[in-house]
């Protein structure tokens, strides 16, 4: 990764800062952005690599998307590499009130996803090269009870990366997406605090994978839903 340029989108999430982390100790160039400026502002510092922020982004709009676009060829002069960690969860029964829970996570996980694909793919294929590994779910594969509006919008974030690599296989561009199991973050202890933890997945070993599928040694695997469930 040394001196590879990512664009690292929900930075100021737990997996967007472990993703930022990883990345930098790896000697990437860094572009974080997230809805909030205030959490980019605690990123750590990088020991090698350099980091740039980006805040107040919705990666809902078109345009913010191009905006983080264009400011990373101003600032880096290329993109390699997007990860884009963007999404949340909710759950709830198929009936006549959960419409609004739908557009959400369409909205939340589907919509961003493809928002800021469609915006950084132009520079990777003018470039003939480009890594995007955006974060699906298992649910994705096979919903469960009161998750119809989750696993449909994950499922479309699958469907979608298996589109950009067949769509860009050619131009030496890859996609993939990857599938965690439950992230061990302070916010999930918070929410699920009787829950087991024994099989929860850090955000740095996801971070690490995503640092893998980002990296030159990945360059066969493209088009792929991976599983992330396993132990650090």
């Amino acid at each position: 990764m040394q001196d590879r340029v990512v664009i690292v989108t929900g930075a100021s999430g737990n997996l967007g800062r472990a993703v930022v982390a990883e990345l930098l100790s790896a000697g990437a160039n860094v572009l974080a952005t997230g809805h909030d400026g205030h959490g980019l502002a605690g990123l750590a510092a990088p020991e090698s690599g350099r980091l740039e922020t980006l805040g107040s982004i919705d990666l809902g709009d078109p345009a913010h998307c191009a905006r983080v676009v264009a400011h990373c060829l101003a600032t880096f002069g290329r993109v390699d590499g997007l990860a884009n960690t963007v999404g949340g969860f909710d759950m709830g029964p198929v009936a006549p009130e959960g419409l609004a829970l739908f557009d959400r996570l369409m909205e939340m996980n589907a919509r961003t996803a493809y928002a800021i694909s469609a915006a950084v793919l132009p520079a990777m294929q003018e470039a003939g090269h480009g890594r995007i590994v955006h974060v699906a779910a298992a649910p994705g594969l096979k919903a469960g009870a009161r998750q119809s509006a989750y696993a449909a919008s994950k499922a479309a974030v699958i469907r979608l990366t298996e589109a950009i690599a067949a769509e860009n296989r050619d131009r030496r561009i890859t996609a993939n997406c990857i599938l965690p199991g439950t992230i061990d973050t302070p916010d999930n202890r918070r929410a699920m605090p009787d829950a087991d933890r024994s099989a929860w997945v850090s955000a740095q070993a996801i971070a690490r994978l995503i640092r893998f599928l980002l990296s030159a040694e990945a360059s066969a695997v493209t088009g792929a839903a991976i599983p992330a469930t396993g132990r650090d």
